[in-house]
């Protein structure tokens, strides 16, 4: 989902840092062989992901959500040294592509790879964390956030995914649309407590940046 005019957009991503050839080739076999192509963070998205992590340089991270790894890749660019990524998605049925690349990438040593589900996965993860990138099934976030909330280093930073889902939160709410009713208290929760400070940013699906105080 685009919010900016095509040609403001097409301007944007022309003037910022192209993705590396390893994530070229992801995102084409991606969209040759997995079902929801669409769900790939995408080049633009993904040179968010690495300078935010750049500027960071996580020693600990954790992504809720892998799909075909094209994100982790994107934060694993911005390590520290001896940095890791934990890395968590339900479909078992990708955990041999995203294998593929994170060896082709060369950091396959610093991602660690969990299939299933991520509510039962996190408290098994004794690390603290200096920035989450949550991007998986909308009804869990509020869940996921209070899970990790006390995980969190001081100065960490929460990176929330799709927060303006195709700009429902600002339509009529079906009381039938259970993803769009939670990321409305999920935004309204990033606002409000008096633990982290956001800012929202409205990059393709939106995506909220929440620092730890």
């Amino acid at each position: 989902m685009h919010f900016l005019p095509e040609k403001i957009d097409d301007y944007v991503v022309k003037h910022s840092q192209q993705e590396p050839a390893i994530l070229q080739e992801l995102t084409r076999e991606t969209w040759q062989k997995v079902l929801n192509p669409r769900m790939l963070s995408g080049a633009f998205q993904g040179r968010v992901l690495s300078m935010i992590s750049k500027l960071i340089r996580p020693k600990n991270v954790l992504e809720i959500g892998t799909y075909t790894g094209y994100s982790a890749l994107s934060i694993a660019e911005g390590l520290a040294g001896n940095g890791v990524i934990h890395t968590i998605d339900k479909n078992e049925e990708l955990y041999s592509l995203q294998s593929k690349y994170f060896e082709k990438s060369g950091y396959q040593d610093q991602i660690q790879q969990y299939v299933g589900n991520a509510l039962e996965i996190i408290p098994t993860i004794e690390d603290r964390f200096d920035l989450v990138f949550i991007d998986a099934d909308k009804s869990n976030y509020i869940n996921y956030f209070n899970l990790i909330i006390d995980k969190m280093n001081p100065g960490g930073v929460i990176l929330s995914d799709n927060v303006l889902w195709s700009g429902k939160v600002v339509e009529k709410l079906d009381p039938k649309d259970i993803d769009t009713k939670v990321l409305l208290e999920y935004n309204t929760l990033l606002n409000q407590d008096a633990r982290i400070e956001t800012v929202l940013l409205p990059i393709r699906d939106g995506l909220t940046v929440s620092r730890v105080k």
